[in-house]
């Protein structure tokens, strides 16, 4: 299949999305459940990177959410507590996490497997720990206060229905450049990367080098998701970057499909909102939340939009996955 029918196909998939999120302002006014479909959006980019490392990759990562924390206390102290413009702090926020990716991945992804997970899980310990510890500059576990909302042009997007175009603008044009490297020559050396690293370094692909660049790649995005949360609560606490939040990002990845973007958008937009969902069950909320990933992962592993992509690509639709006769053919 060409380049452009592909791109032609991922397009048309796109447009009616875009419609979808355009339209729903109008039909969700209350604040409430606009700041959740706020949530859902900075989770799509987070997971959309993720899901470049895990899914494409099959590099494990239990460390993300320290990659969004940074990127959100960064930017926060830079505007809140050194004065600098929103727009400025932003950018400095996700260079600064992008080079700190850059430091722990060149050591952390020589290793592989259970000692990766491990490695990326102590990684988010120590970055909780530092946040808590760190008072003077981050506020300790109390968190840190009066960020200011970020503003365009004089216009501050100081409410949520305000945000709601900034974080979905983003959250859909973030999966754009991951589709073209799903479907680049980088994209397929990944993939080779995935199915084995040996065969992969045997075939020519620079294995390394290519774990570092997505790695760093993938903390970009959850920087730059982490720093427009920062700006869009106006307090970041220690807590909501902890493991736990590693966990939640990892399981939008499997809940979805792994090495599909569309699987990650939909696995983020469905547990987003999912504890809401249940707060009427508060009591059994884990339970019944466990028991739904239980059950997606035992009957379809490759996550619910991974099931569907397979069945559209036997049909010879295709999108954002790149047939599995064209990845091979390319090795």
């Amino acid at each position: 299949m060409s380049p452009s029918i592909q791109a032609k196909r991922f397009m048309a998939g796109l447009f009616p999305l875009a419609g979808v999120v355009a339209l729903l302002p109008l039909v969700v006014t209350n604040p409430y459940y606009l700041g959740v479909l706020n949530l859902t959006a900075l989770h799509v980019l987070a997971v959309t990177g993720l899901n470049l490392l895990i899914g494409f990759a099959g590099q494990i990562s239990l460390g993300h959410a320290a990659f969004f924390g940074l990127g959100a206390y960064v930017s926060g102290i830079l505007s809140a507590g050194y004065g600098l413009p929103p727009l400025l702090s932003l950018p400095i926020a996700v260079g600064f996490v992008c080079l700190v990716a850059l430091v722990i991945g060149v050591p952390v992804l020589r290793l592989s497997g259970n000692y990766l997970v491990m490695a990326t899980l102590g990684f988010n310990i120590i970055v909780t720990v530092l946040l808590v510890q760190m008072e003077d500059v981050t506020g300790g576990s109390s968190g840190y206060f009066g960020i200011p909302p970020l503003s365009l042009g004089g216009l501050a997007l100081d409410t949520d229905l305000k945000f709601y175009w900034l974080a979905w603008g983003l959250a859909l044009l973030g999966l754009v450049p991951a589709r073209n490297l799903a479907h680049s020559h980088v994209g397929r050396g990944l993939r080779a990367l995935h199915d084995s690293p040996q065969a992969a370094l045997a075939c020519g692909v620079p294995v390394a080098s290519y774990k570092i660049r997505i790695f760093v790649l993938s903390a970009g995005y959850a920087a730059v998701a982490g720093a427009l949360y920062a700006h869009y609560f106006g307090i970041v606490t220690p807590k909501t970057f902890d493991i736990f939040k590693s966990v939640e990002l990892v399981t939008m990845c499997l809940v979805g499909g792994m090495g599909s973007l569309w699987g990650g958008l939909f696995g983020a937009a469905f547990l987003t909102p999912l504890p809401q969902l249940l707060h009427v069950f508060q009591e059994y909320q884990d339970l019944i939340f466990g028991g739904v990933l239980l059950l997606l992962l035992m009957f379809l592993p490759q996550g619910l939009v991974g099931r569907l992509e397979e069945s559209l690509v036997r049909r010879g639709f295709g999108g954002i996955r790149p047939p599995l006769e064209e990845t091979r053919g390319s090795e």
